[in-house]
């Protein structure tokens, strides 16, 4: 079968538990031989097929599960929970994820759209789907490059490998995901926009008037539109991003909880700390400790 070719590639191209880099661009192999802990990550534009195991993620209130032989797409940029339910040292949980580039999808839009794909309203940023065989099968065939032996094959066939996926998920249920992706005129395109705005100005206090004109929308729509994307508000975003960036502040460069939770824009150390450990499950600094032991998912 497609999918325990797929595992099997994947199980020769990894070396421990985490993402793993790979010598092909924008594809990671993701590992784990047991299940996790809720893992709290900032999620790029990417397709992630799993080929063993199970998992599910969370976005904002909206809980997804996929196992094989499903992907998750994620089309925006987004503060995500992903969980690994299924995995064991016999038969770990194994998954290849390929980031989304939008001038990749821009060009085989062009060439299967002529005339012009449909615009339509951006959906939620985040979505689980069932991958038909031919999408599948062009997937094993790019995994499959990871195994080769010259790197020309990989430089030469890669691309040609990554042009046809896009091509069937453009051809399938998602289309209008990956279209919005490469639409610089898209609401999407926007919404994304408002993300890295809100990304490069999460520390200071932002009123969603400013953030809507920063992208040249009005505020119903932009409340309208954000929603749809994040699964939550535009301050509830920039709370999970202070969060984040917090906690990567305290692991990455060992600043105690007052200073992260300042740094990111907190005025009360007591506060920063309770709603710490609301969305981690643990107050700061037991949270770091144990991050320490943990295998790098990101």
């Amino acid at each position: 079968m497609l999918i325990e070719k797929l595992a099997d590639t994947l199980s020769r191209n990894v070396t421990c538990d985490g993402v793993s880099a790979t010598s092909l661009a924008r594809v990671h192999v993701l590992c784990s031989t047991r299940p996790t802990d809720p893992i709290h990550v900032f999620h790029k534009p990417a397709v992630c097929f799993v080929a063993q195991g199970r998992k599910q993620t969370m976005l904002g209130e909206n809980i997804y599960l996929y196992e094989p032989p499903q992907f998750l797409i994620v089309s925006a940029e987004l503060p995500v929970t992903g969980q690994i339910l299924e995995a064991s040292p016999e038969r770990p949980y194994l998954c290849f994820r390929l980031d989304l580039d939008p001038i990749a999808i821009s060009s085989v839009i062009q060439d299967a759209f002529p005339t012009g794909a449909r615009h339509e309203p951006p959906k939620s940023g985040l979505d689980v789907s069932t991958a038909p065989d031919e999408l599948l099968d062009a997937v094993v065939r790019m995994a499959a490059l990871l195994d080769v032996e010259r790197e020309t094959d990989r430089q030469i066939l890669a691309p040609l490998a990554e042009r046809e996926i896009l091509y069937r998920l453009l051809m399938g249920e998602q289309a209008s995901r990956l279209q919005q992706i490469a639409y610089g005129e898209s609401k999407l395109s926007q919404i994304g926009k408002a993300i890295s705005w809100i990304k490069a100005n999460y520390a200071r206090s932002i009123r969603v008037e400013e953030v809507a004109a920063q992208v040249n929308m009005s505020m119903s729509s932009f409340h309208e539109h954000f929603r749809t994307v994040t699964s939550m508000s535009p301050l509830q975003f920039q709370k999970q991003i202070r969060l984040q960036e917090a906690r990567r502040m305290m692991l990455a460069h060992a600043v105690d909880a007052a200073t992260a939770g300042f740094n990111v824009g907190y005025e009360s150390p007591s506060q920063f700390s309770r709603e710490y450990s609301r969305h981690f499950g643990l107050p700061p600094k037991r949270d770091i400790e144990k991050l320490r032991t943990e295998p790098a998912f990101v």
